[in-house]
């Protein structure tokens, strides 16, 4: 009998045959496919976790099931490479840098220091209507969402993402094809869009009858849009690994889904109309960011299934929302925001039922708080490779504390939601009514104060690591079916393969490693070598983007960092506050600085590498057998084996006996 039970369950497949989920694969990987090969270079590690996927979704091998998901990944990828193909071709349409009088409307905006950096959609240039948005810097704070404004400026044009750039994919998925300075600006009209006149009037009354910090966090709780927040809370709620909470992300929408839910519980069945009602307008007042449609699509889905009486399949909901939202837009792919939203949902349908039987086996332990262990371990494990490769880090904090606001949150969320809602309603009363809020979000800023989140993983990438983890994700997933035994020993292999893959990715044993970064005007690059690490920056890159750049992949004290600019003082000050040793400029200059020595020379020899400034602006390295030449500006020309300027963004090199490779 038991030899029996074990040839059936060998017959059975590795993973069961679910169509929607074989789909959304293969669209997701034509997308990926695509960008791939267009905004950055291929690697064979690429396709790795597309075959272990299919290696195991074909057997037991059968005719239909061989014809469809071969058919459903070329067909569905197809779309997805043709979708992404479309798209970027109409990101390149419309109109190239030159001046302009720009007409568009405002649909978000955040102040500083007496200008406002606003987004506008509905664009025309010299009254011709293009495509895409634009983000100018306007000369006022009393700039809202929903007004329609009008300014003449000089328009530069957006292009293409570099891969493994960040910024410029933001640029690319928000569909932001145009940028303008420091304008003054005519406000010519108002939106008919109520939405948007909605959250300008959500602003103001929190604004009036709130006030100070509170009220940016309260927007930004309700709206999604927390540019407004202090810089230095929005970083501690970032590196404590809970700036899901101000992203209006599925977490938002299910709560309001669920509250309308319980409130018609009388209706039954019906209550899901209401319910989805109210989540609809609620993600339209947050300009249907992709964490609330991916989560409307997945209420309407789950309110849908029990509304006719059928069984919820978590992973079918999550295939459809996935395939709805990039046949809608598939730059979302290159969001975070997309890429975390469905990272957490996979998270917990693959992962959260084993852990918790697994915490459910420890004796006297509350079947509830084993739910809830093991759903908060499940997203942070799938999302772990997502935050770093996107952010540069990995709080540690974010379980811990994660553990302890989810609960909070729907009582937070829900009192600022409706207070909210009453104030706007009732605005004599609007101080009285947001008292309450005012004070619970008092609190939390008290709690950010006092606390110190900083701790987090960061200073190196995971490289072919993160293919690795993903596989993992899939062998190890109460999904996939397979015995304890060989489980355990899988999960050992993979332990190892994935060490030595970040070991190799980050260590350097021999040679050394180039890594060029571009962001804006700015401009860096990263020499390590087994002796020496040594960054070379211009006059425009900003302290934070340095740190953003380094946090990628290098996370000890610099030996020297080499400021290449006209303008040395401004590349030394960013350097000052980086961790280094030593700060190299061309020519002597004060700067005050008491630290960090500043050293002023032509020629300096660090850890068998020589540096020689060309100019203030070009500096060649000589090593290792070879000419190593930096111009950000390309105003120079140098001998050199290897020439690194601003276009060279992205880009990894590695130089050993006279050989340098693309890497």
């Amino acid at each position: 009998m038991y030899k029996e039970e074990c040839v059936k369950d060998e017959k059975l497949p590795r993973i069961n045959l679910r169509p929607l989920v074989f789909c959304a694969f293969g669209l997701v990987f034509g997308i990926f496919l695509y960008s791939r090969i267009r905004f950055g270079g291929i690697a064979p590690s690429d396709f790795c976790f597309l075959l272990v996927f299919l290696l195991f979704a074909l057997f037991p091998l059968s005719k239909k099931r061989v014809i469809f998901l071969i058919c459903a990944v070329i067909l569905f990828g197809g779309m997805g490479a043709s979708g992404m193909h479309f798209y970027t071709e109409s990101f390149l349409n419309g109109k190239q840098d030159g001046q302009y009088t720009v007409s568009g409307t405002v649909t978000s905006f955040s102040f500083s220091n007496g200008y406002a950096e606003v987004l506008l959609e509905d664009l025309t240039l010299n009254n011709v209507s293009v495509g895409g948005k634009m983000r100018a810097y306007v000369l006022s704070e009393n700039v809202r969402s929903g007004d329609i404004i009008s300014f003449e400026s000089k328009v530069t044009r957006n292009g293409l993402p570099v891969s493994g750039d960040s910024y410029s994919e933001y640029l690319f998925y928000s569909d932001i094809r145009y940028e303008a300075g420091s304008v003054s600006y005519q406000k010519v009209g108002t939106s008919p869009n109520v939405f948007l006149r909605l959250s300008s009037a959500l602003y103001d009354r929190l604004n009036a009858d709130m006030g100070g910090a509170e009220a940016q966090i309260a927007y930004a709780l309700l709206t999604g849009n927390s540019h407004g927040m202090d810089a230095g809370l929005l970083d501690a709620v970032r590196t404590g690994g809970i700036a899901h909470i101000f992203a209006v992300s599925g977490l938002h929408i299910g709560i309001l889904f669920g509250a309308v839910l319980l409130l018609f519980k009388p209706l039954r069945r019906k209550a899901f109309f209401p319910a989805i009602a109210v989540a609809f307008l609620y993600a339209a007042l947050c300009a249907f960011t992709v964490s609330s449609v991916r989560a409307l699509i997945m209420c309407a889905v789950l309110g849908g299934y029990r509304a006719i009486g059928r069984k919820y399949d978590f992973l079918q909901s999550i295939s459809l929302a996935a395939i709805i939202v990039l046949f809608l837009s598939p730059a979302e792919f290159l969001s975070a925001g997309m890429r975390l939203s469905f990272g957490a949902c996979l998270g917990l349908a693959l992962f959260s039922g084993t852990l918790s039987r697994l915490f459910g086996r420890i004796p006297r332990f509350p079947r509830f708080i084993s739910n809830y262990f093991a759903a908060n371990l499940s997203v942070q494990f799938f999302t772990f490779p997502i935050l770093l490769e996107t952010f540069g880090y990995f709080s540690v904090w974010g379980f811990l504390l994660n553990l302890f606001l989810i609960p909070l949150l729907p009582a937070l969320f829900l009192t600022v939601l409706l207070f909210s809602v009453l104030a706007l309603i009732i605005a004599p009363a609007g101080a009285f009514l947001l008292a309450a809020p005012k004070g619970l979000l008092a609190l939390l800023l008290l709690i950010f104060s006092f606390g110190d989140f900083s701790f987090v993983l960061t200073g190196f990438s995971l490289g072919m690591g993160a293919v690795v983890w993903l596989i993992a994700t899939l062998l190890l997933s109460e999904r996939f079916r397979m015995r304890v035994s060989v489980r355990a020993g899988v999960a050992a292999l993979l332990a190892v393969v994935f060490s030595l893959a970040v070991l190799f990715q980050n260590a350097v044993f021999a040679g050394g490693r180039i890594s060029v970064y571009t962001r804006g005007s700015g401009c860096a690059a990263l020499i390590r070598t087994p002796e020496v690490n040594v960054l070379i920056i211009d006059g425009d890159i900003l302290k934070r983007h340095a740190e953003d750049f380094l946090s990628r992949n290098y996370g000890g004290t610099l030996d020297a960092v080499f400021v290449l600019s006209e303008e040395e003082l401004d590349g030394i000050n960013c350097a000052a506050f980086l961790d280094t040793r030593a700060i190299y400029v061309r020519d002597e200059i004060a700067t005050g600085l008491k630290k960090t020595p500043v050293i002023f020379a032509e020629t300096a020899s660090l850890g068998g590498l020589t540096f020689r400034y060309e100019t203030r602006h070009t500096l060649t390295v000589m090593g290792e057998g070879i000419v190593i030449a930096f111009d950000f500006e390309k105003s120079a020309t140098v001998g050199a084996d290897l020439f690194i300027d601003s276009a060279s963004g992205g880009l990894l090199f590695s130089f050993e006996d006279g050989i340098i490779k693309a890497i």
